[in-house]
């Protein structure tokens, strides 16, 4: 069975791919490697193409013979999406709307797509359930929003089955250190903050320590990139074996501090992370907790890597790792405040 993995080159895409494979299914990546890394696609053919050209999207699809489709590409950075929400509705939304037209054009008719739980905006309760209202507080999820009830209605009218997944924040590492993250520039926490324990000159931002926490400091609901991909793999499972159409929460159910990965950092690197404490970012919210229930019922999935010593290990050891390739940026200080506070997402994989 092949699987297109549009994004496949990318950091959840990349992991996916390998998940895809070691289960004996074929990935296809389709990526035009504008965020993606040619290195990252190491199962199965690389396609280097846009979503936007149509025919070689249809080509492809046909040519190898694809049975279903992971869709990662997208534009992810939230404070990009509100000073440039044309490009976020162009790539994401009019794109996937592409993508599905191509499907049925070919005759495909499952696809499991990478949402965020940035559609649920302001949270209401401590944890966020799949019941939660969706009221996006920027155009990044505005768009994925928008996807989800495309896919709903094509769903109802052509028989497009469809697995939404609204991750939390992806983290962590391939355990074997095949792949990993790599952004340009960097925005999540977790790589951030190992980086500061590495490099003393290049401190952490701690934005708000007077959040009502038990800390004071921000709590994200960290989960393991591999446990992302074993979703995917069990989403198109459940599509192939007739299931239908669902939105799905993937997180772990408990919340970790920015002192608390930072006190992770700690532990697992032996370094003391160099941290300095700046003001709240514009709508972060004080916690971002998913109630991932669902996930446990509907596709038998739990997220079993994703201790956060143990996210942060496999993070490391990546970065150790990738410090010598030479796609490796290095930014200056101000290079990466200014990408932490422009586009770090305050929910979803970026926070």
């Amino acid at each position: 069975m092949k699987i297109l993995v549009t994004g496949g080159a990318g950091y959840i895409g990349s992991h996916a791919c390998k998940a895809l494979a070691e289960a004996g299914l074929e990935p296809v990546t389709y990526d035009n490697l504008s965020t993606g890394h040619e290195w990252a696609v190491q199962w199965g053919p690389l396609i280097t193409g846009d979503l936007a050209d149509g025919e070689l999207l249809r080509r492809t699809i046909s040519q190898f013979h694809v049975k279903a489709v992971l869709h990662f590409a997208a534009s992810s950075l939230v404070g990009e999406s509100v000073r440039n929400p044309r490009k976020y509705f162009h790539n994401n939304l009019v794109n996937t709307l592409g993508l599905l037209d191509a499907m049925l054009d070919t005759g495909v008719r499952m696809i499991v797509f990478s949402s965020t739980c940035a559609t649920y905006g302001e949270p209401q309760s401590e944890t966020l359930d799949e019941n939660h209202r969706q009221l996006p507080v920027n155009p990044y999820g505005e768009t994925k929003l928008a996807i989800e009830r495309a896919m709903r209605w094509y769903g109802e009218a052509y028989g497009i089955r469809s697995v939404c997944l609204r991750y939390f924040n992806a983290a962590g590492a391939d355990e074997r250190g095949d792949i990993g993250e790599m952004h340009e520039p960097e925005t999540h926490l977790v790589p951030l903050v190992i980086e500061a324990a590495l490099d003393p000159s290049r401190p952490v931002s701690i934005f708000g320590t007077d959040f009502p926490t038990s800390d004071g400091s921000a709590i994200r609901d960290y989960i393991h990139v591999s446990d992302l991909a074993d979703a995917h793999l069990r989403a198109v499972a459940m599509l192939a074996a007739g299931g239908k159409s669902a939105c799905i929460n993937l997180g772990t159910g408990r919340g970790h501090s920015v002192l608390e990965v930072i006190a992770s950092v700690e532990r697992v690197v032996g370094q003391r992370v160099a941290a300095v404490e700046a003001p709240r970012r514009a709508g972060d919210p004080a916690s971002l907790i998913a109630a991932a229930e669902l996930a446990r019922t509907m596709l038998d999935w739990y997220p079993h890597r994703s201790n956060l010593d143990e996210i942060v290990r496999t993070a490391w050891q990546w970065q150790i790792k990738s410090a010598t390739q030479s796609e490796m940026p290095v930014y200056s200080q101000a290079e990466k405040a200014s990408a932490q506070t422009l586009f770090a997402h305050p929910g979803g994989s970026g926070a």
